[in-house]
């Protein structure tokens, strides 16, 4: 993302520049093997489906107690199994039978009788036992089944979306998003705000996945949608003719160029539907996107941008309604390069801006750059997450803008091949239309390959929706704490001859060099660590893979099983809700692991479950269900292109979009958390 200063500093959009920028310095490579998805593994009974009368769980004994000092003893001459049910029974007045061994101081216990947390809180009480868990069943971390996400044969690009996956030898640099999924799939209460072009409402990857918005480009010419600020971010497109770029008064010198969908593409990495068997997987799979518009044709005004991340957040902007859904993440993949001396400096608006969102409880994350020297502004600005850019083997790409200010590194996608289809691209929702909207569609790796910083911040204000979903009380500071703290090691090898180490400060390109602390960050991003970083002891609602689709005349099934607890503790309560009971209405009971919904109407609903542990403590989590059949996918311009329309009212079954009545399901959080909590201290 770069942009063009005028008199009044006009930050624009110019992705055309990256067709010459991420060639810079690529050496041919051969694509390294298609990567092998895991097979989906078979449903499993939840704990609280299991039979009270087969209690099992896992029991680990002091080195010091009597009954470990006969097991060690044992083991070391016999090298038998620890089995001490009968002896820790008679102590504790039990009948208890022995399981495997697992360590020289665990082993699995059984009982019958009782429930296995009844069974883990009786056998802690023991002054020999130094720790007890339920023996619960899992499942493997299963990929979900977004077809573009495994790429493959057939597939364009071959490496689907590489850099969600496990990081391996080849993929260095991917975000292990699968790690962070099976502890949280986010939740629709923790909103991310896009501030970028604005968005296609009709995109089926983005159904059910937006909410309310805002046009704040003040001049007409570069909203390209007949007026100045309004109520509707959707994007008509920001090309720039042959004869504007020569002879318009304000777009004179821009450079000629297709609409570039950037704010959609942005949309999609954070927040695309996900595990629904078609298009493609977003990072955080339940939360909601924000469309903020603040580019258009030519880019957009820092005033503008900074209006956006003020009312983004929940302030007041002066004539401008307020916004009903404030956001905790603030995502700008823009910026320009700044020459000044002192950089940005605290008096600098951005940085006002940036300290009074903060104070507001939101995150900014902002890309560093695309051109491979300082660090771009506002990226460069006190207290914003500035993102570099990597390629999939580790190294920062040749384009990505590096120095001090940078927070964290993440995928910008890269080609390896100088010729021939992009190899490791970043795969997100898009549109097909040069100029005007045309139809739905996904990046790919032909020419509309997408590389660049942009593409490497929102992959960091996704894990930020994820972290705030598994612990909604952190701080901005404290999110950025943990990134830093969870990130993995640059590599120092394993690039072509030549390549060095990065070099902060110089006035001259760099190209693909090996990163260091003080030219991209803390280290490479790690979705996974960061999540189990974020939750911390607090217990986590998770809802898992189940479909949010239900067709009229028909149910699903809910899951929060893969739900979790602090080591020590265990699941005490669940609860379930609905945010709309003219839309769907549950089958049975709300209160286990698992509930049944079924569609009444067509629409958009949003659940919410709320688990509890054995200490007393809950949380909730939230998901929106589309029930009736999904909007159709337009072709073109639709009813949410009007100026001026409001996108906080489009009717929900025309452009996928949220109004405000699903928020309405979650002001039941506060009566769940306390029944939960009756619950788990019964």
């Amino acid at each position: 993302m770069t942009t063009r200063p005028t008199s009044n500093t006009l930050a624009t959009l110019t992705l055309s520049a990256l067709s010459a920028l991420f060639l810079t310095g690529l050496a041919p490579q051969a694509l390294a093997g298609t990567e092998r998805t895991p097979l989906r593994a078979a449903t499993l009974p939840a704990e609280s489906a299991q039979s009270a009368e087969t209690a099992r769980v896992i029991v680990r004994l002091r080195t010091s107690s009597r009954l470990a000092s006969t097991l060690s003893a044992g083991t070391r001459a016999t090298v038998a199994e620890l089995r001490q049910a009968q002896a820790l029974g008679s102590r504790l007045g039990l009948t208890l039978q022995d399981g495997h061994s697992i360590a020289p101081d665990m082993q699995v216990m059984t009982a019958s009788g009782m429930s296995s947390a009844t069974l883990a809180r009786r056998l802690a009480a023991d002054s020999e036992v130094l720790s007890v868990h339920v023996d619960q069943r899992r499942r493997t971390h299963a990929a979900v089944s977004d077809p573009l996400y495994a790429g493959g044969s057939g597939f364009s690009p071959a490496s689907g979306q590489w850099y969600l996956r496990s990081a391996s030898s080849t993929l260095v640099s991917a975000i292990n998003a699968e790690t962070a999924w099976s502890l949280t799939t986010g939740s629709a209460g923790v909103i991310v705000a896009v501030l970028d072009t604005g968005v296609r409402w009709n995109h089926p990857d983005l159904d059910g996945k937006l909410v309310g918005g805002y046009d704040f480009i003040s001049e007409s010419v570069i909203a390209n949608d007949g007026d100045g600020r309004d109520s509707n971010p959707a994007d008509p497109g920001d090309w720039i003719s042959s004869t504007e770029n020569s002879s318009d008064a304000t777009l004179k010198g821009c450079g000629v160029s297709d609409s570039s969908w950037h704010g959609t593409q942005m949309a999609g990495l954070i927040g695309a539907s996900t595990n629904n068997a078609s298009g493609m997987a977003g990072l955080g799979r339940h939360v909601r996107v924000l469309p903020v518009r603040v580019l258009g044709k030519c880019g957009g005004y820092d005033s503008d941008i900074i209006a956006g991340m003020r009312w983004a957040a929940g302030l007041t902007v002066p004539g401008v309604p307020a916004n009903p859904n404030p956001a905790r993440v603030i995502s700008m993949s823009l910026g320009y390069p700044d020459d000044s001396a002192s950089g940005c400096t605290a008096a600098d608006p951005y940085s006002v801006a940036v300290a009074e969102v903060h104070a507001a409880g939101a995150v900014v994350v902002a890309s560093a750059g695309n051109d491979g020297r300082k660090v771009n502004k506002p990226a460069n600005c006190p207290g914003i997450i500035s993102v570099a850019g990597l390629r999939h083997a580790g190294t920062k790409n040749g384009f990505s803008s590096l120095g001090p200010e940078v927070s964290i590194a993440a995928p910008a996608g890269n080609c390896v091949n100088l010729s021939g289809e992009c190899l490791y691209p970043i795969l997100s929702t898009s549109n097909a239309g040069t100029t005007t909207p045309s139809c739905p569609t996904h990046t790919t790796g032909g020419s509309d390959a997408a590389v660049g910083t942009s593409f490497a911040a929102p992959l960091v204000s996704g894990t930020a929706a994820l972290m705030l979903a598994a612990n909604p009380a952190l701080t901005p500071a404290q999110v950025l704490s943990l990134l830093k703290s969870s990130a993995r090691g640059f590599p120092s090898s394993g690039a072509g001859v030549g390549v060095s180490s990065c070099v902060a400060g110089i006035s001259t390109d760099q190209d693909e060099c090996y990163c260091t602390t003080g030219t991209c960050g803390a280290g490479m991003l790690d979705a996974g660590a960061a999540v189990r970083a974020a939750a911390g002891t607090l217990p986590i609602a998770r809802i898992g893979e189940t479909s949010t689709r239900i067709d009229l005349g028909s149910a699903t099934l809910l899951d929060g099983s893969g739900s979790s607890v602090a080591a020590g503790r265990t699941l005490a309560g669940y609860g379930w809700a609905l945010g709309d009971g003219t839309l769907a209405r549950f089958n049975g009971t709300t209160g286990g692991s698992t509930a049944s919904v079924s569609a009444l109407g067509s629409g958009l609903v949003a659940v919410t479950l709320t688990v509890g542990d054995s200490a007393g403590a809950s949380a909730s989590s939230s998901a929106v269900l589309r029930t009736g059949p999904a909007p159709s996918a337009t072709c073109g311009t639709d009813s949410s292109d009007g100026a001026g329309t409001p996108a906080s009212s489009t009717t929900e079954d025309s452009g996928g979009a949220l109004g405000e009545g699903w928020l309405a399901g979650l002001a039941l959080i506060t009566a769940l958390l306390a029944a939960v909590r009756r619950r788990a201290r019964a």
